[in-house]
């Protein structure tokens, strides 16, 4: 059974940025899809499914290697 969570990263302004953090979450073991919906300029929902759910420390890490900031999860 998949798992979907939705959180809220900032930093992002056009699809270089969407493409990185993308890169990033989808290389995490586990993830099998990611979307975000681009508010460049403000927060961006970033959707991540997963077989599983997914270790918060891991998701901040990779969207900080993006070059990100996640805001948090959200419900």
């Amino acid at each position: 059974m998949s798992t979907t969570t939705t959180y809220a990263a900032t930093g992002l302004t056009c699809g270089h940025c969407v493409s990185a953090v993308t890169e990033e979450l989808s290389a995490l073991p586990g993830v099998t899809s990611v979307t975000v919906e681009l508010n460049a300029g403000g927060t961006s929902p970033v959707h991540v499914t997963s077989n599983a759910p997914l270790d918060q420390a891991q998701v901040l890490e990779a969207v900080d290697e993006a070059g990100y900031t996640l805001a948090s999860p959200t419900p």
